[in-house]
């Protein structure tokens, strides 16, 4: 078994299948896609944490106006 990453490459016309190894280029694209899917879900990832902390500040200062904590949770998930 060999390292270098294949693809499949299917002949329409006749359905023949053939493995072929991916080009040097064909390599740098996909390690430049899992670079970016990466970035793409540590963005998504950080945005989803500052939206809860954002969510925990807004029911401490409710709950210290005096409303219940699940008064709060309630005015705060709208």
């Amino acid at each position: 078994m060999t390292d270098t990453p294949m693809k499949l490459v299917v002949n329409c016309e006749t359905g023949e299948q053939t493995l072929e190894p991916l080009t040097a280029e064909e390599i740098a694209e996909m390690e430049a896609q899992a670079v970016e899917a990466e970035a793409r879900r540590a963005a998504e990832e950080e945005a989803n944490q500052i939206k809860a902390e954002l969510k925990a500040s807004a029911i401490a200062k409710l709950t210290a106006l005096g409303l219940t904590e699940e008064e709060a949770t309630a005015f705060a998930s709208n």
